[in-house]
C-alpha cells in the first residue's frame, strides 16, 4: 500500500505539471538578464512639471538609452531597458487596448521601442496580473490575449508581470500566469517573461510556490519583497536566500532564474564597499543584473564595479549554477558558486567572503581549501578578482590554506581554477614550504 501511494502521488504531480508544459519554451534568458529598470530610482514619479529630469517619461527613457550606449554599459552586457509601473494611461482605449500616458510618452510606445532598438538595446515593459497595476493603472484581467498582442506589436523583448489586485489563491495564479505566458508565445514574438507571484506567497502565506511549475512558466521570478536603497535590505535578502536555498537554489539555470531584485549601485544608500558587496553577491547568486540609477550621476568608481568584466563573467557563467552560503566564520559569510572551466573533471569556483561586522576593523579569516570543499583537484590557481594585480595568481594545493582580510560590509572575491596535472605554467607566485599563507584583501 505504501508504494502505491508513492506511485499515485508521482502521477498526480506529473499531471499537475503537464498543464504547464507549453507555457514557456522560448529559448531566452540562457544567462541572467542584464539591463536597467526604472522602479528603484524613479518609482511612480509622474510630476514632470516639478521634476522634469526625474519623472517617468519618454525623455527619461531615451536619455537612459543614450547613456547605456555612450557610457559603455551596453558593451559590458547590459542590454534590456525596462519601463516599470506608471507608464500607462489611467484608462484603456475605446476597444479595450492599452494606452500609454500621452503627455509623458507623446511619441507612443512603438516609436519608443524603435528608438531603443535603434541603439542596439532591447525593450522591456511592465504589467500586472490583476485588475490594476500596483500603482492603480489598468491591469491584465479580461485582456490577456489583447495585451499580449499589443506588446508583440510594440516589439517588446521583456515583460515584467506583477501580482497586485489579483487572486489570493496560489493555484489560480499559477494557472493565470501560465495562460498569459501561452498568450505571449502565441504572438510569435519571443519575450523574456518575469513573474512576481512567488514573492507574495513566500512572505505572506504558509503555502509556498511550486518551483517545478515556476521553471516551466517563467524565465525569472521574484522570491522576496521589493528592495529599498539601504544596506540592511541587501542583507535581509541575502539572509533570506541563504535560509531558503535548499528549497529553490537548484531551480536556477539557463532560462530560469531566482530574482533578488534590482542593483542599488549608483543611488544614495550604499557605501563604496557595500556597492562592491551587492554586485559580487548578485553575481554569485546568478541573479539578474538590473541597474536602477541615473546613469549620468554614477561616480567613476561605481561605474567600474558595474562594468567589471570578471564579476560579470561569473554572473553570466554558462553553467548557470546559483551560488549558496556554505559557512560563516568570524563574522564573515562564505558564498560559493561553481563555474567554468571544468578541468580534468574538476570544477572551478567563485568564492565571496562577505564581511558582516557593522564597524571597527577588517577581520581576517584563515581557511583551508578542504574546509571550503575545494579539493577535487590536487592544486588550484587562485585569483583575487577585485584586485587581480595585488597578489597575482597564486597556486595552492588542496591541503593548503588561504587568508582573506575583509572590511566591515565589504567583500573579497576569489576565483579557484584547477591546475591541469603536470602542466608547466608560470605563475607570479607559488606556494611551497617556505612561503607564507597568501592574504587576499
Amino acid at each position: 500500500m505504501q508504494s502505491y501511494f508513492k506511485w499515485s502521488d508521482w502521477i498526480i504531480g506529473f499531471l499537475c505539471l503537464l498543464r504547464f508544459c507549453d507555457s514557456l519554451n522560448n529559448g531566452l534568458a540562457l544567462t541572467p538578464p542584464m539591463g536597467w529598470m526604472s522602479w528603484q530610482r524613479y518609482r511612480c514619479n509622474v510630476d514632470c512639471y516639478n521634476y522634469p529630469n526625474d519623472c517617468l517619461s519618454e525623455m527619461l527613457i531615451k536619455r537612459i538609452a543614450d547613456l547605456m550606449v555612450s557610457e559603455g554599459y551596453k558593451d559590458a552586457g547590459y542590454e534590456y531597458l525596462i519601463i516599470d509601473d506608471c507608464w500607462l494611461n489611467k484608462t484603456r482605449g475605446r476597444n479595450g487596448e492599452l494606452l500609454e500616458d500621452a503627455e509623458r510618452f507623446p511619441s507612443g510606445m512603438k516609436n519608443l521601442s524603435n528608438y531603443i532598438h535603434g541603439k542596439g538595446l532591447k525593450f522591456g515593459i511592465y504589467q500586472d496580473f490583476g485588475n490594476f497595476t500596483c500603482a492603480g493603472y489598468p491591469g491584465l484581467f479580461g485582456h490577456l490575449e489583447q495585451d499580449a498582442q499589443t506588446f508583440a506589436d510594440w516589439d517588446v523583448d521583456y515583460i515584467k508581470v506583477d501580482t497586485c489586485y489579483s487572486y489570493d489563491n496560489l493555484e489560480e495564479l499559477e494557472d493565470g500566469y501560465s495562460n498569459f505566458g501561452q498568450m505571449l508565445n502565441k504572438t510569435g514574438r519571443q519575450m523574456v517573461y518575469s513573474c512576481s507571484w512567488p514573492a507574495y506567497f513566500e512572505l505572506s502565506s504558509n503555502k509556498k510556490p511550486n518551483y517545478d511549475i515556476l521553471k516551466q512558466v517563467c524565465n525569472l521570478w521574484r522570491n522576496y519583497g521589493d528592495i529599498e536603497d539601504d544596506w540592511s535590505d541587501v542583507l535581509d535578502i541575502l539572509d533570506w536566500f541563504a535560509a531558503n536555498q535548499e528549497r529553490f537554489a537548484s531551480y536556477a539555470g539557463p532560462g530560469q532564474w531566482n530574482d533578488p531584485d534590482m542593483l542599488l549601485l549608483g543611488n544614495y544608500g550604499l557605501s563604496y564597499e557595500q556597492s562592491k558587496s551587492q554586485m559580487v553577491l548578485w553575481a554569485i547568486l546568478a541573479a539578474p543584473l538590473l541597474m536602477s540609477a541615473d546613469l549620468a550621476e554614477i561616480r567613476p568608481e561605481i561605474k567600474d564595479i558595474l562594468q567589471n568584466k570578471d564579476i560579470i563573467e561569473i554572473n553570466q557563467d554558462a553553467l548557470g549554477i546559483q551560488g549558496t552560503l556554505i559557512l560563516t566564520k568570524v563574522n564573515i559569510n562564505v558564498w560559493m558558486k561553481p563555474i567554468q572551466p571544468v578541468v580534468d573533471d574538476s570544477q572551478s569556483y567563485a568564492v565571496a567572503f562577505l564581511g558582516r561586522m557593522k564597524g571597527g576593523y577588517p577581520y581576517r579569516l584563515v581557511i583551508s581549501l578542504n574546509e571550503l570543499q575545494i579539493n577535487s583537484s590536487e592544486s588550484y590557481m587562485v585569483t583575487n578578482i577585485l584586485d587581480p594585480y595585488k597578489e597575482g595568481n597564486v597556486v595552492l594545493s588542496k591541503d593548503e590554506f588561504v587568508s582573506v582580510t575583509v572590511k566591515p560590509s565589504g567583500v573579497v572575491l576569489l576565483k579557484f581554477v584547477p591546475v591541469e596535472e603536470n602542466k608547466n605554467l608560470l605563475y607570479s607566485k607559488r606556494i611551497d614550504e617556505d612561503f607564507l599563507i597568501p592574504d587576499f584583501q
